[in-house]
Formats: C-alpha cells, sequence, structure tokens
C-alpha cells in the first residue's frame, strides 16, 4: 500500500519535472525569462534540484550574469559530475570572468567523460590561446576539427592560435574556411582581411574588408583596417575617407586618430597631423607611439611649447617602445648610447625569428669573388643614394661582385638609373612577405649583405631577421645601433664611435681609418651660382647657415644663434624652409629672443645642383646637436662652407665631425655648447682666420682623405674581406680597424673655444 508521504513524494516529482520540462521548451526557443521562472519553481520544491540548478546557471550565462553562473552549475554538479555539458558550460563562465586555467579544467573534465566532444576541445583551445599556450590551443583546435569539420569556432580557434605562433601565413588556411562556412559574417570577411594584409598581400585585403562592409557597412573596425591597408598602398585620399567613416562611427577610436594623422603626416598637412596625433594620446594617455609621433611632428615645425617637458615624457615613451621607428626618433632626443641600445634591443627582439626558420647557411666558397649585397628602400634621389653612388661605379671588380637590392618605390628618376647601371645586377624586391624577401636575397648566393636602411621610414629589417647572407652590416642608413643578433658588424670610424664604446652597439665596429662616410666627386653645382642678393641674402652682412632638417634644431642651439645674431650687427640666419609653419614658428621665436623677423632667411628646397651653389653663398655653416649634420655637412664641404659641429656621446652627434676630421679641419669640432658659441662668433668677428679656413678648403677637398673615394673604396673593401675571412676561418664576429689609426691625423684640440 502505497503511504500518502510517497504520493505526495511522487506528486512533487512530477511538479518538478513538468516545470523542468516546460522551462526547457521555453528555454529551446529563447524565451529565458520564462524558462527561468519555471526552473525557479522547480527550486522551490527541490533546491538542491540538479537539472534545474545547471539550466538556470546556463540562463544566468545566457543574460551574462556569469558569477551566479559558476556558483548555480558548480551546485548542479554535485549531482552531475558525470555530465559532459555541465563541465562545459562552467567553463564558459569561468572563462567570462577571466579564470582561464580554471576554466580549462572544466574543459578537460568534459573530455575525460567524452573524449569525442568536439565542442569542448574547440572552447579549451579559445582557453589556452587566452593564455598564450598557442602550441596546447593549436592542438586542441585541430582536435576539434577533426571531430567536427563544419563547427566554426574550432576554425577560429585554430586561427588564432597560429597568429599566436606567428605563423601567420598558415592561418589563412582555417580563416578561409570560416568565410565558407559563414559567406555572410562580416567578421570572418574582416579577419581574413587582417591576416591578407599582415602577408603583405593588399588588393586581396582591401577586397576582404570591402565585403565586410557591404554585409555590415557600420563595421567601425573594418573600416579602420581599411583605412590601414588603403595608407599602406598609398591610397591616402580613400585611407582618409575609411578613418573619416571609422571616427563618424566612433568618435573615441584612438588608433584611428592615429592613422589618419599618419595621412596627414605624408600629405604634409603638419598642423592636422599633429592634432590627430594629439587627440590619440589624449583617448588613450598609454598610446606611447601616437606620444612619440606627436612631439616629432612638434620637432618637425619648430613647435617649442613645454619643449623640455615634451622632450622627457617622448624620450620615456621611446624607450618602453618595441615599435620599429622608435629607435630611429630616439636619436633626435637628448638621449644616451645606453638608452638607444636598449630601445633597438626591444624592437630586434620583436622582430627576430626562430633559427629554425632561418635559410641555411652556405658552405665557405674559396677562389672566387666576394659577393657583396646591398640592400636599400632609397635608391633614388636620397641622401644615402646621393653618398652611396660612387662607392657602388669605383668598386674593383676583380675582387668583388655588386648586386642592389631595391625594396623601394621605383621612381624613374636619373639617381635610380644611376645606380641600377652601377650595379652589376640590380633586383627590384617586389611587395612580398619578408621571408620571400630573404629567398630571394638567398638565392643570389650574397656573402656580405649590407643593410642601407636600418630603422628608417621604408625599411625591411624583418629580411635580415631570416639570415639571406653569412655575413650581415649595418652600414650608413641608419646612424646607430639596430641592437639584433642577426646583424654581425657596423662600419664606423675611429671618431664616430670609439672603440671603447663597443658595449653600446651589438654589432662588432669595423674601423675604416679616415671616416665612414663615402662621397661622390661627380656632384656638381648649377652654373653660374646665384647671387647673394637673388638668394635674399644681404650682400655685405655675415651669412650664418643651417640647412640641416627643422626637426635637429632645438631651443637651446636656437638661443646661441640668437645670441651670435644679437652680437653681429648686418648678419643673417640662414635656414631652409621645410614647411610654412617652420618660417611662421622660428620667426616668432627669434622675435621672442629680440632679433627682427628679417634677419632670418629662408631657402625654399631646390633640385641638387640649385642647392650646392646656392649654399657656397654662406660663411659659416651652424651644425645642430644632439644630431649633427650627415650628407648635408659632406655637401657644405664640398662646395666650400666651413662646418663648425659640437661633438656629443652618440653616433648622430659625431657624424659632422667624423667629416671634420677626414676634411682636415679639426679646429672647427668643439667638444661643449660654449667652445662653439664662443668660435662661431670669433670666426665671424675675425675675418681672416675664416678666409684661411675656406682658402684651406679647395686645396683640402684635392688632398684629403674625405673626397678621395678610390681611397675609400679600397678601404671598404678591405674590410669586407676582413669579414669574409673571419668567417670562412669559422670565428664568431670580431671588432677590428682597416689599419692602425695614422699619428700623422689631425685631431681635435680640446682646448679649442
Amino acid at each position: 500500500m502505497v503511504s500518502r508521504n510517497d504520493k505526495q513524494r511522487v506528486r512533487r516529482t512530477a511538479s518538478i519535472t513538468r516545470a523542468v520540462s516546460a522551462g526547457f521548451a521555453h528555454h529551446e526557443v529563447g524565451e529565458l525569462d520564462q524558462a527561468g521562472a519555471l526552473y525557479r519553481r522547480a527550486l522551490e520544491e527541490d533546491p538542491e534540484h540538479a537539472e534545474a540548478l545547471h539550466l538556470l546557471g546556463l540562463i544566468a550565462y545566457q543574460q551574462g550574469e556569469f558569477q551566479s553562473a559558476i556558483e548555480l552549475i558548480e551546485r548542479a554538479l554535485r549531482k552531475l559530475a558525470g555530465l559532459p555539458e555541465a563541465h562545459l558550460n562552467l567553463g564558459n563562465a569561468l572563462r567570462e570572468v577571466g579564470r582561464l586555467p580554471e576554466a580549462a579544467d572544466s574543459y578537460h573534465r568534459a573530455i575525460d567523460l567524452d573524449p569525442d566532444y568536439g565542442i569542448a576541445h574547440s572552447n579549451l583551445a579559445r582557453a589556452l590561446n587566452d593564455q598564450g599556450l598557442f602550441k596546447a590551443g593549436l592542438e586542441s583546435s585541430r582536435r576539434a576539427v577533426a571531430l567536427i569539420p563544419d563547427f566554426l569556432g574550432a576554425h577560429v580557434n585554430c586561427a588564432a592560435a597560429l597568429i599566436g605562433l606567428e605563423r601567420v601565413a598558415e592561418a589563412e588556411t582555417p580563416l578561409r574556411r570560416v568565410v565558407d562556412l559563414a559567406p555572410d559574417r562580416a567578421e570572418a570577411h574582416h579577419d581574413l582581411g587582417e591576416i591578407l594584409a599582415t602577408l603583405g598581400r593588399l588588393d586581396e585585403a582591401v577586397a576582404s574588408y570591402h565585403r565586410a562592409l557591404a554585409i555590415k557597412p557600420d563595421y567601425a573596425e573594418a573600416h579602420y583596417n581599411l583605412g590601414r591597408a588603403l595608407s599602406a598602398q598609398s591610397r591616402l585620399e580613400e585611407a582618409e575617407a575609411s578613418y573619416r567613416r571609422t571616427l563618424a562611427l566612433d568618435p573615441d577610436h584612438a588608433r584611428a586618430h592615429y592613422g589618419l594623422a599618419n595621412v596627414f603626416k605624408t600629405q604634409r598637412k603638419l598642423s592636422e597631423a599633429i592634432a590627430c596625433f594629439g587627440r590619440a594620446v589624449t583617448l588613450d594617455p598609454d598610446d606611447l607611439v601616437s606620444l612619440a609621433n606627436w612631439f616629432r611632428e612638434r620637432q618637425n615645425i619648430c613647435d617649442w611649447a613645454n619643449y623640455r617637458e615634451d622632450e622627457s615624457r617622448a624620450r620615456s615613451a621611446l624607450k618602453a617602445q618595441a615599435s620599429p621607428f622608435a629607435p630611429s626618433l630616439l636619436l633626435a632626443l637628448s638621449s644616451t648610447p645606453e638608452e638607444q641600445l636598449a630601445c633597438a634591443r626591444r624592437v630586434s627582439e620583436k622582430i627576430a625569428v626562430p633559427e629554425a626558420t632561418m635559410l641555411l647557411r652556405p658552405q665557405p666558397r674559396p677562389n672566387r669573388r666576394i659577393r657583396l649585397g646591398y640592400l636599400s628602400a632609397d635608391f633614388r634621389q636620397h641622401p644615402v643614394a646621393a653618398l652611396i653612388v660612387e662607392l657602388i661605379e669605383c668598386h674593383d671588380r676583380r675582387g668583388v661582385e655588386v648586386l642592389g637590392f631595391c625594396c623601394g618605390a621605383k621612381d624613374g628618376g636619373a639617381m635610380r638609373a644611376r645606380l641600377k647601371s652601377a650595379f652589376d645586377r640590380f633586383v627590384d624586391i617586389p611587395d612580398t612577405t619578408h621571408r620571400q624577401a630573404a629567398e630571394l636575397i638567398h638565392s643570389h648566393s650574397v656573402d656580405i649583405l649590407i643593410d642601407l636602411n636600418g630603422y628608417t621610414g621604408l625599411s625591411r629589417t624583418g629580411i635580415l631577421a631570416y639570415r639571406p647572407a653569412p655575413i650581415q652590416v649595418n652600414y650608413l642608413g641608419y646612424p646607430g645601433t639596430m641592437g639584433a643578433e642577426f646583424i654581425d658588424y657596423i662600419i664606423v670610424d675611429p671618431f664616430l664611435v670609439p672603440m671603447e664604446q663597443q658595449r653600446f652597439y651589438t654589432e662588432r665596429l669595423v674601423h675604416l681609418p679616415n671616416c665612414y662616410q663615402p662621397s661622390d666627386t661627380k656632384r656638381e653645382c648649377a652654373q653660374p651660382a646665384p647671387s647673394r642678393a637673388a638668394s635674399g641674402l644681404p650682400e655685405q652682412g655675415f651669412v650664418f647657415c643651417c640647412f640641416n632638417n627643422s626637426y635637429k634644431i632645438t631651443p637651446t642651439l636656437f638661443d646661441i644663434w640668437m645670441r651670435l645674431l644679437n652680437a653681429l650687427p648686418g648678419s643673417v640666419l640662414w635656414l631652409v624652409e621645410t614647411h610654412p609653419l617652420v618660417k611662421d614658428n622660428l620667426t616668432r621665436e627669434a622675435v621672442r629672443r629680440g632679433i627682427a623677423p628679417e634677419r632670418l632667411v629662408f631657402a625654399q628646397p631646390a633640385a641638387v645642383p640649385e642647392y650646392l651653389a646656392r649654399l657656397g653663398l654662406g660663411d659659416l655653416f651652424l651644425d645642430t646637436l644632439p644630431y649633427n649634420a650627415g650628407a648635408t655637412a659632406n655637401d657644405a664641404l664640398w662646395v666650400g662652407l666651413p662646418v663648425l659641429t659640437c661633438a656629443g656621446e652618440t653616433y648622430v652627434g659625431r657624424m659632422a665631425g667624423a667629416l671634420l676630421m677626414a676634411a682636415g679641419l679639426p679646429e672647427l669640432v668643439t667638444t661643449s655648447l660654449e667652445a662653439y658659441e664662443g668660435l662661431a662668433l670669433r670666426l665671424a668677428t675675425e675675418p681672416s682666420r675664416l678666409a684661411a679656413l675656406r682658402q684651406r678648403l679647395p686645396g683640402n677637398r684635392a688632398t684629403m682623405p674625405l673626397f678621395d673615394i678610390g681611397r675609400f673604396t679600397r678601404n671598404l673593401e678591405r674590410a669586407y674581406r676582413r669579414m669574409w675571412e673571419i668567417w670562412r676561418a669559422g670565428g664568431p664576429p670580431a671588432a677590428f680597424a682597416v689599419s692602425p689609426p695614422d699619428d700623422t691625423r689631425l685631431r681635435p684640440s680640446l682646448a679649442l673655444g
């Protein structure tokens, strides 16, 4: 006979079952409130009903109440420990609150109960990826793909793991599968576009972004990344439109402000660029990239408001970065050799690739010419090309074979044509991945690869990370260490980088005997030379000049220059007007220092022959610090214009001094700004002293090492042969001097001043 209690228990069980079943029916069609009410009714009857607890926890998860979901499902698991789905759902909730190791444990328990539970494998992959455990994440996602080939999430997680492992090219396959499975999913096309852009396949990336936007026109991130791809293709007007569309949808999108700033910078709309960089910094104070660019563009227009404070901020930002542009920007700040090395190391570590992916080094091949490869994006009308071109022409083909690898634009100019004819082979590197470009260079059996770019705007440093040549050299284009273990040597001279500074360079120092910089002795000045009057200069007044880039001018140097003008009535300061804002800002700064605006004369940029002819009209070239003149100082000395410099502690602060030493004018190298200012004033007020210097320059041009390109080329080839001998002998790269310092060589006097 059934007791009354038994009947009540049966009725209660039936009631609970009906409530849970009815709730589940609502749950399946997305009626979560109704389902939740029914599950709670069941729990009123039995507070520990495992199924109701689990399903109510699932609703909490679906409604974003993740902590509540965790508590409910954990209670359910006291009785449902053998249910894989409960462990899966607990893992999902734990992942949402950032408890990733616990989430992974829950997924593992689900898999232990059901080894073929594909969704659990996929979700485990996501939890592992989120922890940076990409190798394990890849294994789990591939297991999920094998179990459920058409499960979208498994392919997404597989792609994420491959990207995390920096196997970006392989990630294209799972993302294309995502697109196949969900052709109407805008995110799928967008994510594929990101991979294609990373691989340098910009046309395909643009097409993918457009497909994403056709599905979802208000997709801000797709507009942003489309802008990035278009900008990389120099389609600046289209890129600007994409960034503006991003900002219309999301006004606080800091990266879109940064992207738009770069478009404006390229278009030379510097006021707009500075405003956009500034807005990016305001929106994201931790955006060190925008902060550093904001300060550099203000340097470019000589906007010196709060200069010291903002320079300090930019310096701190750059020291903390691993962006490829950071080392170059840091050079123009009051940075130390230690800081420059640390910054370069951070960048190189980001660029470096696993040793297993590097190209195989060939065995040394004796009794043949050394094959040199010069790599540059600047085989065009550019200061590096102007310095290097006669060197390429003068290489002795009996001992070396010379290849040029161009990773820049084909500008069709005279300099590119001259360089193409100078190289034994000239190879344009297509717009491919760094690895593919490295394979192309490697296929030409280059023995010594000389990088003429370093960390400059259009460089492809990533190519060198794959070791396309057994010996790799940093030279000329980047004035500092690259901090990279995959660069063996840097070519310098004893003044530019003394041997005691080896500790600030990861490359081994190679000292050329006279000067690190080659010169083109075929450059021509326009004839006839313009008059001073035609150039806006006074016929009788003393002309101080500086044709360095405007970002090299600092308030401290400008103070000195203005004191010189004040001390010498009738004198002028002659500068180059790189942008109208430079003239406006420097004129304003001069007036603030009590100097009339007309005493600053601004020259417009000109073609090289006209620029050289005009440059000779100056009386004294005033160099900058911490960033000296390089190619510009070479030009000034070539036309007979004395250059006064102050030597600093870093490569960029010693370039002009190295040239003056090789030109036989060491007395123009000072070692303090006080000495620099005092000597400038004496030279300006003692005409005979300056005239004697000017009279020496033409003779020195014919006899001193700076403009002896034949001697320079032989010394450089001796350096290359020594590198080759060290490698053939199986030894590691070692610092060396091509020849001992010449005791008769003129040296700077520390007593100048």
